[in-house]
């Protein structure tokens, strides 16, 4: 019986996971990659003797990573190693409090008794609600399609669904956490990893309050080679195992007959594929790959609100500064103005929020010696035709003025290298519409359950895996997705 050939569209890290799970049941695996190299969102670049990973920065969870090195019959441990980072993230206040962010639960608690108006109480008790969340979310939400009749013939499901009033999700991550704390630099601590997924803490439901318990329960880790090492590992992982990788080859075409999937144009070419798996943006799987086909695009998914993006300066900065660590994050004063601007004026507060890291922290030869790495970011909005030059512009000096402020030093004059990603170039270089991260947002009630599904509806054998589908974006919900599809194909 002869090979069944799946097609993997796109080498993110969902779509090189997708590929070494396919390869792992059996099937004959291609990818094909518009670009020259792998990794999508999760590359690298250097210049001037800095080295950058140019897209995602914090590596948690990384029992999904090891999994696939399992599932090939590896061990992990000998081909991709990490640490664990004993503090998550440095947080500087505009009052001038300096909070650290310890790994360990105790030391954060009493980090947060000496330097805030809360207490070690009140973090154990927003710790025990995150947890509770994760328990009734992650084995339905996270694990499995929520589009599969089999994943509610379970115990687990049925009483996950009996306890939906416990995930909160009836009011905001804002109300939640001001319910929790009384200490507004708290509140604002917590609001923030609404952005992991790009969202407003404002509007999305306080069931996202999950999110800080994947990080502090499970820890931060970061790879001994940099965050492109994850990509690399599994692209050689997947290579190991039979999976052919295609780089420079754009798919033009989806071909599909009689609502099945029969295989891809490819410059011209026609390649055939018995599964076909798209980790290309949903929107663009759609409007691109099957424009010759609008009676099966779903409609009202693909006009949901997209996620925010990002605005990010690579500087190469000729100084190191003891006070900074591997996470940084630069709070604004007023947090609610600074999301108003993102997601109702759609343009950038002359105050943002600003994350700031630097691998070389860890990596000392990702920068020459003295000097540092500086992967700046603020969140932006989604592309939607500002004039980004202009704002570019103003949110360069503005950043500057507020580091330059807090480290008490010109960045402007230790700059050796600059180079700027934005939403424009995210959406070019990574096919992501709007250059939204996190394809759509999780600002409705309900919205981060009505993401797209791992698998048409209507196109027989085709599937979908990234951050633009469920269960979400980032990394760790990247691989779970492609667990999701693996779990599907076949089953």
């Amino acid at each position: 019986m002869p090979q069944p050939h799946a097609i993997i569209i796109g080498a993110g890290i969902a779509g090189i996971a997708t590929a070494i799970r396919l390869a792992a049941k059996g099937y004959e695996v291609e990818v094909f990659e518009a670009n020259s190299y792998p990794g999508g969102k999760l590359s690298e670049f250097s210049f001037n003797n800095y080295r950058f990973d140019a897209g995602p920065s914090l590596f948690t969870m990384p029992q999904y990573v090891d999994e696939l090195f399992e599932l090939a019959g590896r061990q992990s441990q000998k081909e991709f190693r990490y640490k664990k980072l004993d503090i998550l993230c440095q947080y500087f206040y505009p009052d001038g409090t300096q909070l650290t962010a310890h790994a360990d639960q105790d030391k954060l608690a009493r980090e947060v008794t000496q330097k805030t108006n809360d207490d070690a109480r009140a973090v154990s008790r927003y710790f025990k609600k995150s947890k509770i969340i994760y328990d009734i979310t992650h084995h339905v939400f996270l694990e499995k399609s929520l589009h599969r009749v089999k994943t509610y013939l379970s115990w687990r499901t049925l009483k996950s669904l009996f306890c939906f009033s416990q995930i909160d999700a009836f009011r905001t991550m804002n109300q939640a956490n001001q319910s929790l704390f009384v200490d507004k630099r708290m509140v604002q601590f917590f609001n923030r990893y609404a952005t992991y997924n790009g969202s407003n803490p404002y509007l999305a439901p306080a069931t996202l309050n999950v999110i800080p318990h994947l990080e502090q329960f499970f820890g931060a880790y970061f790879p001994e080679n940099g965050m492109y090492s994850i990509t690399t590992a599994l692209v050689d992982l997947a290579k190991s195992i039979g999976v052919k990788f295609n780089y420079n080859s754009p798919v033009d075409e989806i071909v599909i007959k009689k609502r099945q999937v029969k295989g891809i144009m490819v410059r011209g070419a026609m390649q055939t594929a018995d599964v076909l798996v798209s980790n290309m943006d949903v929107f663009f799987t759609y409007h691109k790959l099957l424009r010759l086909h609008p009676k099966v695009h779903p409609a009202k998914i693909l006009n949901q609100e997209r996620s925010s993006s990002a605005l990010i300066f690579y500087w190469g900065i000729k100084k190191t500064f003891s006070q900074l660590d591997l996470h940084n994050v630069f709070f604004s004063a007023d947090y609610e103005t600074e999301f108003d601007a993102i997601w109702k004026h759609k343009t950038i507060d002359k105050d943002p929020t600003v994350y700031l890291n630097i691998s070389s922290k860890l990596k000392t030869d990702d920068a020459p010696p003295g000097c540092e790495n500086w992967f700046t970011m603020i969140n932006v909005p989604a592309n939607v035709g500002q004039d980004w030059d202009v704002l570019i512009k103003q949110a360069r000096e503005n950043i500057l003025q507020k580091l330059s402020r807090i480290v008490g030093e010109d960045i402007k004059a230790l700059i050796d290298c600059e180079s700027i990603l934005d939403p424009r170039s995210i959406e070019s270089k990574t096919s992501s519409y709007r250059g939204s991260i996190y394809g759509t947002s999780s600002n409705g009630q309900f919205s981060a359950f009505l993401r797209h599904a791992n698998r048409s509806s209507k196109i027989k054998n085709l599937y979908f895996c990234g951050g633009s589908v469920h269960p979400g974006g980032g990394i760790p919900l990247a691989l779970l997705s492609a667990k999701i599809v693996s779990d599907w194909v076949g089953g």
